[in-house]
């Protein structure tokens, strides 16, 4: 539920909950400009950075960072990066976003585009990216405790915002401003529309310096400082990371091209190195996949994830995609024929309507020939995409170059950084930075042991008949069923996919379409009547490949050695990964803010269950 906003005569937004005002009757864009952006010396500050890093401790209706955007898209000497982290415990209507930016016709698109993904905002940390990825929100969902105990990050300025310190304590207390000051380094400029004597003094306690200046009317004075303590913060010091330079990254699937994009977007020239002819020769040449997120009765690791990654993929897919063709935003219905009776008390007690799932209605079930007693849920937010194009058009992104037919042996350091040699021993390329992607061949290359296992996975598929009355829109549960994809001039129904843990031979069996077939009759039995001779036909055809997972079935991202990255083992899920590992690899590398909570993003470390590389002699 979002928290209601009471609008009042003059058009100022009220909070029922806090008994407060979001904003003076003055404007909220001037007072954005004025305390906030004037406070931390913005834009003059950025000008030339590679980055800039916004820390917000209420987002409300969101004007301060419409402002900051704003702001960044009328700057020519920008940053290439904007960062603006904020938090809210109580986050308002999508409609309420826009109607607070309807004044400021210079901040109406930019609404807009906010209000797009201003969804699903449950409990947790959610990353809204704009602008071709250059402009990045990270919003928690949550109390400023929750969201202030996530992984530190060196913010460049703090916007300190939210309701009056007597209605809403709990933003002003001393230990959030100790919170505070471990997101900053010396030198990160504050900014707050209140001049307290009680902040005042804890801010100083903190080590922030600070001025009283003139404030906007109806207030007199506003709050303006820096972070330069009296004494060395204890700790580990924050770094602003690497500098961008040269990169190799081996492999171009969906994990290769996603890295890939992520890493020249912030400035990297990189060259993506593969051993075959084509991009997303590999598991990524699977003719369409499905993405939609994880449901389990606890909303568990898996769960949360899936939804960050979902939410990432679709932002890529809307900006780089054609909808309709390489991919669509359908909706997915999960049908679970014979739930254990926690799933159903779970599904009993949900929303009928929800962002991410919610039961799935009469008309959805009646679309997929299920009974109306059937068990199944409906996720919104899904659909099929075709990787291969994902891939193509990540790797066509500005500063990226492909070389195919390159085979890659070892990762090795050298004076300059990092050396790829093949299996003569030749030197493939030199590089600052290396990133592997090279499915269950990573370990090989990077001379590391990781968890890692093949896993063969089998796709039937055939041209739709046009007499065939099939679901219009995809069907997961045990397997999945895709309809309605464009294939050249026709249209291709897909189902599968087998999970053939260890196995690597790549030749279609007979013995697995018949396992997806089982498994289509399970899932959809009115369906599989009807393609049943479909099975039995050579208008039949198979996709097969071999995926990559870990032990746990979780991706691994992190940095082997210094220099050397690896991001891996998607698995089965490498559309729902791969662009959400992608920026948590560029984040942890560049000391930005992550995309996942600090728990989350633990979970897809490379380092868990691997052992440690002997030292040499």
């Amino acid at each position: 539920m979002s928290e209601p906003v009471e609008w009042l005569p003059d058009g100022t937004p009220r909070s029922p909950r806090f008994g407060d005002i979001y904003r003076t009757s003055t404007g909220g864009l001037e007072q954005a400009r004025h305390v906030f952006l004037g406070g931390c010396d913005l834009p003059a500050a950025w000008a030339g950075q590679p980055q800039w890093r916004i820390l917000e401790t209420g987002f409300g209706l969101g004007l301060n960072f419409l402002a900051s955007w704003r702001a960044w898209k009328d700057d020519p000497q920008r940053p290439r990066l904007l960062h603006f982290v904020s938090m809210d415990a109580w986050s308002v209507s999508a409609a309420d976003l826009r109607r607070s930016a309807a004044p400021h016709p210079q901040l109406a698109p930019l609404a807009d585009a906010l209000a797009e993904q201003w969804f699903g905002l449950v409990p947790g940390m959610h990353r809204l990216v704009f602008e071709e990825g250059h402009v990045l929100l990270t919003l928690f969902a949550g109390d400023v405790k929750n969201a202030l105990a996530q992984e530190p990050f060196p913010a460049d300025a703090v916007f300190l915002d939210g309701f009056d310190p007597q209605r809403n304590p709990a933003m002003w207390e001393l230990a959030a401003f100790k919170a505070i000051a471990r997101h900053c380094r010396r030198g990160t400029r504050v900014a707050t529309w209140t001049v307290a004597g009680e902040v005042r003094r804890q801010l100083e306690q903190c080590g922030f310096i600070l001025e009283k200046t003139e404030g906007l009317a109806p207030k007199r004075h506003c709050l303006k400082g820096v972070f330069d303590p009296g004494w060395e913060p204890k700790g580990r010091r924050l770094q602003a990371g690497v500098v961008p330079a040269v990169c190799a990254v081996v492999g171009s699937g969906l994990a290769g091209a996603a890295a890939a994009a992520s890493l020249a977007r912030r400035g990297w020239q990189v060259t993506v190195f593969d051993a075959g002819d084509a991009p997303a020769a590999g598991a990524s040449s699977l003719p369409v996949g499905l993405l939609a997120p994880h449901f389990s009765v606890d909303d568990n690791l898996l769960s949360r994830l899936t939804r960050s990654g979902v939410r990432a993929t679709l932002q890529q897919a809307r900006a780089l995609l054609s909808h309709g063709l390489d991919w669509q935003w359908s909706g997915v219905l999960e049908h679970r024929p014979d739930p254990p009776p926690a799933f159903q008390r779970r599904i009993a007690a949900m929303p009928l309507e929800d962002a991410w799932t919610c039961p799935a209605g009469s008309g959805q079930r009646a679309a997929a020939f299920l009974g109306p007693d059937a068990t199944a849920l409906w996720h919104p937010q899904g659909g099929w995409i075709k990787p291969a194009m994902l891939v193509q058009a990540w790797l066509a992104q500005p500063g990226i170059t492909w070389r195919g037919s390159t085979q890659v042996d070892r990762a090795e350091r050298c004076a300059g950084g990092w050396r790829l040699a093949d299996a003569r021993d030749g030197t493939v390329a030199e590089a600052d930075l290396v990133v592997l992607a090279a499915g269950t061949a990573t370990s090989q290359l990077a001379c590391h042991a990781l968890p890692l296992q093949s896993v063969r996975g089998q796709v039937s598929w055939a041209e739709q008949d046009a007499q065939q009355k099939l679901p219009p829109f995809p069907v997961n549960g045990n397997g999945h069923f895709i309809p309605g994809v464009p294939v050249g001039a026709a249209t291709a129904w897909f189902c599968g996919a087998t999970y053939g843990r260890g196995e690597t031979d790549l030749l279609p069996r007979r013995a697995d379409h018949q396992e997806n077939l089982t498994r289509l009759g399970a899932l959809l039995p009115s369906v599989e009547q009807q393609l049943v001779s479909s099975f039995s036909s050579r208008s039949l055809r198979a996709w097969t490949g071999v995926r990559c997972a870990s032990a746990d079935r979780r991706p691994l991202i992190g940095e082997l050695e210094p220099g050397l990255w690896v991001s891996t083992a998607m698995g089965s899920r490498g559309l729902t990964f791969a662009a959400l590992c992608a920026e948590l690899l560029a984040a942890r590398l560049h000391g930005e803010p992550l995309p996942l909570e600090r728990r989350l993003a633990a979970a897809l470390d490379a380092a868990r269950g691997r052992p440690q590389r002997p030292a040499s002699h």
